[in-house]
């Protein structure tokens, strides 16, 4: 058995008015907010599901499904605590995560201290472990046309010793 494992994870959720702007667990002040089931925070969610893949657990939506009313506006720092739980009940732990949002707007490089920090505490790791970039998508496509925010990112876990 390796000591080390690596997920990917992709989230993309639609742009829609009266919804808040929500990413790493940050609000980012904009006209335009996620739409999705709980608080669609795509970064969040997506390195939920690279924490998941990296085990072979499936994905987000099998331990939170949209059909679930509980999940119904769902805290995303609130469902990766129990992701994280998951995965230490595992025997595995984060070692370290990179990122990318893809956003025409609003500027998001204001925002990701703020956003390392928040899932740093969450994730028990130093903000230095969690890395953020942001790009646009130079105008291409649904995130291109600012219908939507995605995220992606990648994890890897390292065995607790």
């Amino acid at each position: 058995m390796t000591n080390i494992r690596i997920g990917n994870g992709y989230d993309i959720h639609r742009l829609v008015s009266d919804r808040s702007l929500i990413l790493g667990g940050v609000q980012i002040p904009h006209e335009l907010g996620l739409l999705g089931h709980s608080d669609a925070d795509v970064l969040t969610h997506a390195i939920m599901d690279a924490m998941l893949g990296a085990l072979s657990l499936g994905d987000i939506g099998h331990y939170f499904p949209p059909s679930d009313p509980q999940w119904q506006g769902a805290d995303s720092l609130v469902l990766l605590t129990q992701v994280n739980q998951l995965i230490q009940n595992q025997g595995w732990q984060v070692g370290n995560i990179d990122s990318v949002v893809v956003a025409e707007r609003p500027k998001l490089k204001p925002h990701i201290e703020k956003m390392r920090d928040k899932l740093a505490a969450v994730l028990e790791l130093q903000p230095n472990q969690i890395g953020i970039k942001a790009t646009t998508n130079e105008k291409l496509g649904p995130v291109g046309r600012e219908e939507g925010i995605c995220a992606y990112a990648v994890v890897l876990l390292l065995a607790a010793n």
